[in-house]
């Protein structure tokens, strides 16, 4: 999706726990980007990069929390409670964090797009993947609850954005996952859904 944006002039300001691949994006887009190595899940860390991002780039018009990751394929009665929790702290925790940090920044501008990564597991669900489901799930009320708060000018959706050809989608279908879209297509009709949101979808899922 950075590339994306990049290709259609967009300033991009991002971040992962990667540092090395964060540098290989940053070679592809160049210095019209932005990019710093923090984990969603640590509060502090989040309001590190916010106070990075406005000091760099200004407050964001669009702010995308698509960090996310899944628990080992498993019958819930044998995932540990640390591999729970992580997951709940990353999909959920963390776009609080994230919320906690630029909202009230995109509050003083008057305007903003949130968009959240929900998934079809967010209105679903599936065996052995109860934790990505139940994060998903908060994931959709968490946004519709923001939705109710937001002042006028700025608007919140849950994305889901589909089934994409991933290494996290890998981890569960195996090889099958090779059937789906690849993520240099996908970007392309999901930048289109997610620049053209209005404020008419507050609070709504969005199908990427």
């Amino acid at each position: 999706m950075a590339i994306e944006f990049h290709a259609r002039g967009w300033k991009i300001a991002g971040g992962a726990r990667d540092a090395n691949a964060l540098k290989k994006l940053k070679q592809k887009i160049g210095v019209t980007s932005f990019f710093h190595p923090f984990d969603v899940s640590k509060s502090t860390e989040v309001e590190n990069f916010a106070i990075l991002v406005e000091k760099n780039y200004g407050i964001p018009d669009l702010l995308v929390n698509n960090a996310g990751v899944i628990n080992q394929n498993a019958p819930l009665t044998k995932i540990s409670a640390e591999e729970f929790a992580a997951v709940l702290a990353v999909n959920l925790g963390g776009i609080h964090n994230m919320i906690r940090s630029f909202v009230p920044r995109m509050e003083k501008q008057g305007h903003g797009i949130i968009a959240n990564f929900s998934s079809y597991w967010g209105q679903s669900t599936a065996p052995e993947v109860g934790p990505y489901c139940a994060s998903k799930w908060g994931v959709e009320g968490l946004t519709r609850s923001l939705a109710q708060e937001l002042p006028s000018g700025l608007v919140t959706v849950a994305f889901n954005p589909g089934i994409i050809d991933t290494e996290m989608l890998r981890s569960c279908f195996g090889e099958g996952a090779s059937a789906h879209e690849k993520p240099a297509d996908w970007a392309k009709h999901a930048v289109d859904r997610m620049v053209n949101i209005g404020l008419s979808d507050n609070g709504q899922t969005i199908i990427g």
